[in-house]
């Protein structure tokens, strides 16, 4: 089983991938990252993913009917622009739930759907701890 650092080198592989991190949403930390990040500056980019993590994470409207306590209550946030998307996929863990991987892809080279089902494999192999 992966853990930080292996799994953000293997979101690294996927096709148009330009950065990726993985964000502790509850206090805006980067616990790993690699590539390149938006604006430059990594830490600055998990506390803005982290803000845009916590919205969804807080409100009930997003939230599955019957998503269980221990699962983060959403799947995965897209936030697409002119030339890349920003993937926010929920990790679910044995203690809160409360971290995510952010990859962000370029719109030319990427593929959104590929990397969606990725997110989510990695995500549930990731060995925090």
């Amino acid at each position: 089983m992966p853990g930080i650092d292996e799994c953000l080198l293997e979101a690294m592989r996927l096709p148009g991938a330009r950065g990726a991190a993985l964000v502790d949403w509850t206090s805006g930390l980067a616990l790993g990252s690699v590539g390149e990040s938006p604006g430059g500056d990594h830490e600055s980019t998990a506390t803005e993913a982290a803000e845009l993590a916590r919205l969804a994470a807080e409100h009930q409207a997003f939230a599955s009917e019957d998503a269980a306590e221990a699962e983060p209550p959403v799947e995965d946030l897209i936030i697409s622009n002119r030339d890349s998307y920003h993937v926010l996929r929920f990790v679910g863990t044995t203690f809160d739930s409360s971290v995510v991987l952010h990859l962000w892809l370029a719109r030319t080279e990427g593929n959104l759907a590929l990397a969606r089902i990725r997110l989510a494999e990695m995500a549930g192999r990731l060995v925090l701890g």
